[in-house]
């Protein structure tokens, strides 16, 4: 009886303990962002490598003939560096290095950001602020691409008139094609789009991006005909999760 006694008074203080740690525990609330994207997209982000890997990478970096570009991914931040000239942003302001202005015969607040959104297509298409919509397909060569329309809130960027329209192969789902207005300097929306097709892809890092990308011309229908001019060809590509400081984005003191 005592050994019954004994044995029903340790369950009850086990259970009691049992009861005590489920008292104390503490609910751990993990922060998840919502994505907003179609479905579709999400799979061609996924072919790229996906958008979880694109948004823990930091610093993006690739050359494009003698220019280097680098970018902090998350805020933005801005660096051209060739041995020419310097521009960039450092969040707050575009700059040209005033030692080698001279060298410099574009518009660095155009310039600065053009090819970083070239270059790290598909995934600056899953930024906020943007709108999505189906649209008709881009046909070239007897194969038809499907495509969505990315428009962007007003308060976002230099050029929130700017369009996109990413098409992708439907059956890899890897992109193909970026239809893109330019309203930098009109500053009004446009329905005069420019043509690129993404020939050449490669792993970075995981992510896979441009390699070589084409200007194509359009027929009178807007489909792509033939090429414009020689393609463009990215080279020494890095995608790291380590962090640059503010001090590398900054204009160089005279």
């Amino acid at each position: 009886m005592k050994k019954i006694l004994l044995l029903l008074i340790v369950v009850i203080a086990v259970s009691c303990k049992k009861e005590t740690k489920k008292d104390v525990k503490k609910e751990i609330v993990v922060e998840v962002k919502k994505e907003n994207f179609p479905e579709e997209l999400g799979k061609v982000f996924e072919k790229h490598g996906g958008i979880k890997a694109w948004r823990k990478a930091q610093v993006l970096s690739f050359n494009k003939g003698e220019e280097v570009h680098t970018s902090d991914l998350h805020s933005r931040k801005i660096v051209i560096n060739s041995p020419k000239y310097s521009l960039g942003f450092d969040g707050k302001e575009v700059w040209l290095d005033e030692e080698t202005k001279g060298d410099y015969k574009g518009n660095p607040s155009f310039y600065y950001n053009l090819y970083f959104y070239f270059y790290a297509m598909p995934f600056v298409l899953a930024d906020d602020g943007i709108t999505y919509t189906k649209v008709d397909d881009l046909y070239f060569e007897g194969t038809n691409y499907p495509g969505y329309k990315i428009s962007y809130a007003s308060d976002k960027g230099t050029s929130p008139d700017d369009n996109y329209i990413i098409y992708y192969n439907s059956k890899t789902y890897q992109m193909e094609w970026l239809a893109y207005t330019v309203t930098f300097r009109s500053k009004k929306p446009s329905d005069k789009y420019k043509i690129i097709k993404y020939n050449k892809w490669e792993n970075v890092n995981g992510l896979v991006l441009p390699k070589e990308i084409t200007w194509y011309i359009k027929d009178e229908k807007g489909m792509p005909t033939e090429p414009a001019k020689p393609a463009v060809e990215f080279t020494l590509p890095l995608v790291s999760q380590g962090k640059l400081s503010d001090s590398f984005f900054m204009k160089p003191k005279e």
